[in-house]
């Protein structure tokens, strides 16, 4: 990280890389495969789930690539819907992720950490440890950019260390668990085409949310038009790596009894491998990695606020800078949001609300590349998406695939068995996009007035 001629910092490859391994491993994927469990317990439908989810980032990542270094300024998907679409879905976009797209993860990360603590160590109560870190770790961002960069680095090699000890003890050590706990010798496509299957796809595509991480932060990246691509691709890479190796450790290491429906899938698999007390150990520096995605995202978030506020009169605030060159009023702002969710914990419905609603914005971003390919085909592209049409085309047809079959299932539970007296997750989703829709456009017709 170095000064430019103003003297704010700016960011290089390890750093970026960095921030976007960090957002990708948190939460997700230490809580998510107890869910996945209650849709399917094959063994290689579950590993086709998270190789799936992996060609889905780095498909994702490949076409953010080109976006992010022919239209290199922070914001990510706000940016990028409102130079090509309009700026009325930029705006939805933005808005989107200041209240669900990191606000919402932070929350979840916090809840998770807190649910792991309190499962080793009673006396903590969970709603005032995530309370209590968040709050920490708030108060470091928003104090210095330089402090929060270095934060993330230190956190992101840790996490990445300790991962790979958990992968390689999971290996080499006899299992505690059952290892014919899950079907592993038989596999069916059927799997592939049901419900269960396309409902935990968002589950994964949740936990491999965050590849997308350095195009939001695009202002403070030296030479963005090469980082950004390089970035978003090799944190891609070595994260589906770990994610493919870190699942099938937890799938053998312990039952899927033990499993399904569990949040703390990484402390029930580490006290199968360690034993108690070790695997209570694992368990805590597990916690510990948590912090580095709340880290992250707390970093992140509120860089697309600070754009928004730039952008638009009624949130001007927004863009404020502290002396440290921190959005210290964005990152407030996103502290708020992510505590009221924290205080009503519903962890799976806050994920499947914070799944579909991005899934819906990242899915426009990549259709965009056809978009603005048409529409500037002569503009200077320093990186093109490889794989150019296919790769773009197979992310969407996977995100839709999984982000229909989510509201069927939502619909299935509320009309037909009754599991649910309302579509809480879709119609969280819309009222989400439509209350950024009426800010809009109460902002155009603020602007409007004030200049006649």
């Amino acid at each position: 990280m170095n000064k430019n001629k103003y003297g704010t910092y700016k960011f290089g490859l390890v750093t970026a890389s960095a921030f976007v391994i960090a957002n990708m491993i948190g939460t997700g994927v230490f809580t998510s495969l107890g869910f996945q469990l209650l849709g399917t317990t094959n063994f290689f439908s579950l590993m086709l789930l998270w190789l799936l989810g992996g060609i889905i980032a780095l498909c994702g990542a490949l076409v953010y690539g080109e976006l992010g270094a022919v239209m290199p300024r922070s914001g990510g998907e706000y940016h990028y819907l409102r130079e090509i679409y309009h700026p009325l879905l930029g705006f939805m976009s933005g808005w989107a992720s200041l209240i669900v797209g990191f606000a919402a993860p932070v929350a979840l990360a916090c809840m998770a950490l807190s649910t792991y603590l309190h499962k080793m160590f009673p006396a903590f109560d969970p709603l005032a440890t995530a309370i209590t870190v968040l709050t920490a770790v708030t108060l470091i961002h928003a104090y210095d950019v330089k402090m929060g960069g270095t934060l993330q680095r230190v956190f992101t090699f840790f996490k990445i260390l300790i991962i790979i000890v958990f992968i390689i003890c999971g290996f080499c050590l006899p299992p505690h668990g059952q290892v014919d706990g899950f079907s592993a010798a038989t596999f069916s496509f059927d799997d592939v085409f049901s419900t269960g299957f396309a409902v935990s796809l968002i589950w994964v595509y949740y936990a491999y949310s965050g590849w997308n991480a350095s195009a939001y932060m695009a202002n403070e990246i030296r030479e963005p038009q090469r980082t950004i691509p390089r970035s978003l691709f090799i944190s891609t890479v070595i994260v589906t790596i770990l994610y493919l190796l870190l699942n099938a450790v937890f799938l053998f290491a312990a039952p899927v009894e033990a499993m399904q429906g569990q949040v703390e899938v990484g402390l029930i698999a580490a006290r199968y491998i360690f034993g108690e007390w070790g695997g209570n150990l694992m368990g805590l520096l597990i916690a510990l990695l948590l912090v580095s995605s709340i880290s992250s995202m707390a970093f992140l978030g509120p860089r697309v606020s600070q754009v928004m506020g730039e952008d638009t009169y009624i949130l001007r605030s927004l863009a404020r800078k502290s002396a440290g060159g921190t959005p210290f009023v964005a990152i407030w702002v996103q502290y708020g949001i992510s505590a009221l969710l924290i205080i009503t914990d519903s962890f799976e419905l806050v994920t499947k609300y914070t799944g579909v609603t991005l899934s819906f914005f990242a899915l426009m971003t990549v259709a965009g590349l056809f978009v603005h390919r048409h529409r500037f085909p002569h503009v200077v592209r320093p990186y093109r998406t490889w794989g150019y049409p296919v790769v773009p085309l197979l992310f969407i047809a996977l995100i839709l695939w999984s982000v229909v079959y989510l509201i069927h299932e939502d619909y299935y539970n509320t009309f037909v068995e009754h599991t649910q007296t309302v579509m809480w997750m879709s119609l969280m989703s819309a009222g989400t996009l439509l209350s950024g829709m009426m800010v809009y456009v109460m902002n155009q017709l603020i602007v409007h007035y004030k200049k006649q």
